[in-house]
Formats: C-alpha cells, structure tokens, sequence
C-alpha cells in the first residue's frame, strides 16, 4: 500500500491534486485546508501522509499534512456509515483538533456542518469515538481531552448535572491545564451564576 508520498505538484484541482513522483501522477484527494497550504507554497514540492481507499472499481488516494490528520481520518471512516468522503467532508470543517474536542464534549453541531451528516450520525461518530479519544495524547504531550473528561467527571461528583459541567468547562481558558486547574475555573463560572 501507499503510505507517504512526495513529489511535486502538476495540478491542483477543487478538492485535489496531481503529485509526480519518478514520472507517475498521482491524483490525491485533500482537505480545503491542506489545498489551500499548497497553493502557498512557492516551490510546487509536496510530502503527504496517505490513506489508499480500495474499492472494486477504483484506488483513491487521501492525503494529510501530518499523521495526525491521517490517525483521525482512519478512526473517523471505521465508524460504520462514514466513508473517505464523508471523513474528508468533516475534515474541512475545523482543525483536527477541535473535532477531536467537539467529540469528547458531545457537540454534534460541529459534526452536522457537514453534508450528508445528519445529528444520527453525528450522534453514531460521537458514540463509537469518544472512548478512543478521552486520553490520546495531543500534539503538546498532554492528555488535555482525557483532562476535560475528568473535569467533568470531579464537577459530576461535587453535585453538578453533566450538562451543566460541561458547559461550565467550555467558558474556562484553554490555556488553563490540569483536572483540578480547570475544575477550579469551572466551580468559579458556576459561582458567578
């Protein structure tokens, strides 16, 4: 299978690109943000991480800035119903990161901006990804998604509705770190009700 991929740009298209590479043209398909990165770039050279989609009638190639991008995508399209298009679709929302977030809080609107995914579905990805993703390291190192799992969990404990915890914990700073830094934020929101 094809796995990473360099070379240089010869087209780049509305949702894809053509890399060569030791004279074969590659058409890989690319989120908006990655597209637009490209078009940037001066030098025309690209490297890609790749996912390969084998179908019967077809090989499709899906690239990524970063195996981060590429882990994501591949968990996003083994929820069943959502295939490399639908994943790519919801890609091109928001960064990688606050998908990732938005899974772990619950929000389904972030995910319904997407066409073709409905609040079933939304609901389905939420289900099938928090677990996978409560505790995956971020680019940082740290545990920030299973951190605000545990917040919420501190903030249930103390008395508080979960609805009520989470949104309390989405006023609070991001740059504020640590379970019980962001439980600290969070009872000061509730405070001020």
């Amino acid at each position: 299978m094809i796995a990473h991929l360099s070379g240089t740009i010869l087209f780049a298209g509305d949702r894809y690109i053509v890399i060569e590479t030791a004279g074969v043209g590659y058409k890989v398909r690319v989120t908006v943000d990655t597209l637009q990165k490209l078009r940037e770039n001066d030098d025309k050279k690209v490297s890609l991480w790749i996912h390969a989609a084998v179908r019967e009638d077809a090989l499709d190639l899906y690239g990524f800035q970063n195996q981060n991008e590429l882990e994501f995508f591949e968990m996003l399209i083994s929820v069943s119903g959502i295939g490399p298009k639908g994943a790519l679709g919801i890609l091109n929302v928001a960064p990688v990161e606050h998908l990732k977030e938005a899974i772990a809080m619950g929000d389904t609107g972030a995910l319904t901006k997407v066409s073709g995914i409905g609040s079933k579905s939304a609901q389905k990805i939420i289900l099938e990804l928090r677990d996978k993703l409560v505790g995956h390291e971020n680019e940082n190192g740290g545990t920030m998604l299973g951190d605000e799992r545990d917040a919420i969990d501190g903030l249930v404990a103390l008395g508080y509705a979960e609805r009520i915890a989470r949104e309390a914990l989405k006023k609070v700073s991001t740059d504020i770190k640590g379970t019980s830094a962001r439980i600290k934020e969070a009872l000061k929101q509730l405070g001020k009700k």
